[in-house]
């Protein structure tokens, strides 16, 4: 096991600018953090190059690390990489995957959605709903940004996650007969009006602005959800979840 133990180190150094989505964008790696991320990406195994753990911290037996590297730090070092307020001196080095998707039929398609903590929730209940892949649109939070990735809670290494143009998609669904349905508060049908087959894509979007109206003319049926309450609107991500889990069952 390799220990290193000065954070000019130039790995330390590569590792630290892994914080920035600059950085992560020109390697096309990302670091994770936690135990349970640590643990996700071992038990997928194609995507972790490199285990980092503080001399500090026992490492769980349970865990088969096969062939890939565990770098031990120091406690300074270790906690120079984290972005929480109570590190728990763990992280992974982790390639970005660039998935293909093949005879998927759910879609989560995600719109300009900004809010780390919430595109991470989406990404998560996406997986929990058994959905076939996400595709992350521009304007969107970088999907490997420290916050997102911790609310995803190890779903980045469970399904296909691609960042494309959201217009190519919905042309590319519906040309293979998957309905698209957007969600808007104006124009649109109660979600609860809608019986979906065994094939359909979910499109939801920004926090303030919604679904882009371009992308809702495209659609096949705008979805809203119904507010019985005094609140204005949902949070995108648990309409996300309401509307995931109705149009899957």
């Amino acid at each position: 096991m390799k220990h290193i133990e000065s954070v000019n180190n130039p790995k330390v150094k590569q590792w630290k600018k892994l914080l920035t989505k600059k950085e992560r964008d020109k390697s096309g790696t990302f670091l994770i953090e936690g135990f349970h991320l640590v643990e996700e990406a071992l038990i997928q195994g194609e995507q972790i190059l490199e285990v980092i753990v503080s001399e500090k911290v026992g490492l769980p037996p349970r865990w088969d690390f096969g062939g890939t590297p565990v770098i031990l730090v120091t406690e300074e070092i270790s906690n120079s990489l984290s972005e929480t307020e109570a590190p728990q001196g763990i992280y992974a080095i982790c390639h970005q995957a660039n998935p293909e998707v093949r005879d998927a039929k759910t879609f989560l398609l995600i719109d300009a959605v900004q809010d780390p903590g919430n595109l991470g929730t989406m990404i998560r209940t996406a997986d929990a709903a058994g959905i076939d892949a996400v595709v992350v649109g521009r304007g969107s939070v970088d999907l490997f940004n420290s916050k997102v990735l911790r609310s995803a809670q190890g779903s980045h290494f469970h399904l296909p996650i691609i960042r494309g143009d959201l217009h190519e998609w919905i042309n590319k669904l519906l040309e293979k007969n998957i309905p698209v349905y957007g969600t808007a508060l104006e124009g649109a049908s109660a979600y609860t009006d809608i019986s979906s087959g065994d094939s359909f894509a979910l499109i939801v979007g920004n926090e303030g602005n919604g679904v882009g109206k371009d992308i809702l003319s495209s659609t096949t049926a705008n979805l809203y959800i119904p507010i019985y309450g005094k609140s204005e609107s949902l949070n995108v991500a648990v309409a996300t979840g309401i509307l995931l889990y109705y149009l899957k069952k």
